[in-house]
């Protein structure tokens, strides 16, 4: 339609089709709930918060569509493009405006007679009201206005609560739902909708502007650009560049962490990972689980953070001046991180440990005291009930409470990785990510707390010169 109605001058390209392919499943009456996260400049607004709903309205004029975006004025100037567009074009798409109905925030479709139809359209600024008739459809087009309004807490929290106290609802029973936006902070409505409790409902398409993964919607190759015949790799080379680290892993590759210059390097991750095959023929002589509840305001970072990791005795080969050594090496077995309430993480993290035969549970007590390890009492004896144990006697709790600043925490660990002494077992790739991309300043993630829990503790036991030294260590006497 875009096309024709042009002369051909409206682009095409293949990340634009998967927005496309959305907009005609909701056409066919295939309720969506659907975010898109992709780079500026690469046509997500025009295509999702005008051309679409245009042709959404002319193959159903008895529908209606919302459209909100992070400033009323904006939403309204999508208003006014898909007002004009009809004036321009109602007799080709078959629809009209209703002659009482005209505003670029809120307009009635008719007829060919000019009798008013129930479709129609109506836009708001993220914060403002969406009172009226409900949505059969909802855009939310570029929720945040900057990174001032990113970074500010209370911002985020009056998004979020407009998300969910206004927006959703309004959309009618069977009604779809389409957030397309750049990521500007891993709490931002993208991050919140990932880390929500219906986040299984959501497809999730993520078109960075250069290939990052294998797991690519578009099918990309590792390294390709979103949109070649606009942006090629040079060009995107140049804006890498000019905008800076933050800003090109957050608004132009859709991981609002930087992916480099943290403290650790995601090679010394990819260069030792091994098999789970290959750990068959390894002897572990401790296996620990560690657990990071959750805690903060963040819903992004709520997650309990549940690892098992492991340690094994290893001889490295020596010189010609030097005879072999004996070293500890450490093995990140089985991430089981996840949502969950002070009644689900006990029993995670115990069936964790009777998986692993696991000799201690870590937990970080800063925030809990006592009551961590409790809650681990208390779901150990409900498996024991229950016979899931496997006859385990249960595992020695080791409270950890970290004294000084996560840096320092995670620095020792990140010098493991750095040496190749830590493998992971298979991938885990969103406490990778988290790895990768954190630096001293941001929130620490759970899954990445964990790992440090769990490592910690195996590193302390190692008995090499490797100074940990930044835990209150209360363990109890048992077994190594």
């Amino acid at each position: 339609m875009a096309a024709i109605l042009t002369d051909g001058k409206e682009m095409q390209a293949k990340h634009l089709d998967l927005i496309d392919d959305v907009f005609r499943d909701i056409a066919r009456g295939v309720p969506r709930k659907v975010l898109i996260t992709m780079p500026p400049r690469h046509g997500k607004s025009r295509r999702a918060a005008r051309w679409a709903p245009l042709w959404f309205l002319a193959r159903h004029p008895e529908r209606r569509v919302m459209i909100a975006s992070y400033s009323a004025d904006l939403a309204d100037d999508h208003g006014r493009w898909i007002r004009d567009a009809i004036n321009a074009y109602g007799d080709q798409l078959g629809i009209a405006l209703h002659a009482g109905s005209k505003a670029a925030n809120r307009f009635d479709l008719a007829d060919r007679d000019g009798n008013r139809l129930d479709g129609g359209l109506v836009t708001a600024g993220v914060g403002g009201g969406l009172t009226g008739k409900g949505a059969h459809l909802a855009v939310v087009d570029d929720p945040i206005k900057d990174d001032a309004d990113a970074q500010s807490p209370t911002m985020r929290r009056r998004l979020w609560e407009w998300w969910t106290s206004v927006l959703q609802t309004r959309i009618e029973p069977g009604g779809s739902t389409i957030v397309i936006q750049t990521r500007w902070h891993e709490d931002d409505l993208a991050g919140r909708i990932l880390a929500g409790d219906d986040a299984a409902d959501w497809t999730i398409l993520d078109l960075p502007a250069i290939a990052d993964s294998p797991e690519d919607p578009l099918g990309r190759e590792v390294g390709q650009p979103l949109w070649p015949a606009r942006y090629n790799v040079t060009a995107l080379g140049k804006i890498h560049r000019a905008v800076g680290e933050r800003v090109w892993w957050s608004l132009f590759q859709q991981k609002p962490r930087p992916m480099s210059g943290g403290v650790w390097d995601r090679d010394w991750i990819d260069n030792n990972r091994i098999s789970t095959a290959l750990l068959r023929s390894i002897d572990l002589h401790r296996i620990v689980v560690a657990v990071d509840p959750a805690g903060g305001e963040s819903s992004v970072n709520d997650e309990v953070g549940i690892v098992a990791a492991g340690a094994a005795t290893q001889q490295t080969p020596g010189s010609h001046h030097a005879h072999p050594e004996r070293r500890d090496e450490f093995y990140l077995l089985d991430d089981k991180s996840k949502n969950l309430g002070a009644d689900q993480w006990g029993i995670v993290a115990c069936q964790l440990a009777v998986e692993w035969q696991a000799d201690a549970i870590v937990v970080e007590s800063n925030f809990g005291g006592d009551m961590t390890a409790q809650v681990l009492t208390q779901a150990w004896s409900d498996l024991q009930r229950r016979g899931l144990t496997n006859g385990m006697l249960m595992p020695r709790v080791v409270p950890v409470s970290a004294k000084k600043g996560k840096r320092l925490r995670a620095e020792p660990i990140a010098q493991l990785y750095a040496q190749d002494r830590v493998h992971h077992v298979g991938n885990f790739t969103r406490l990778e990510d988290q790895m990768a991309t954190w630096m001293p300043g941001m929130d620490s993630p759970d899954r990445m707390d964990a790992a440090v829990h769990a490592l910690t503790e195996l590193a302390e036991d190692d008995g090499d010169d490797l100074t940990i030294g930044t835990y209150e260590r209360r363990t109890p006497p048992g077994r190594r």
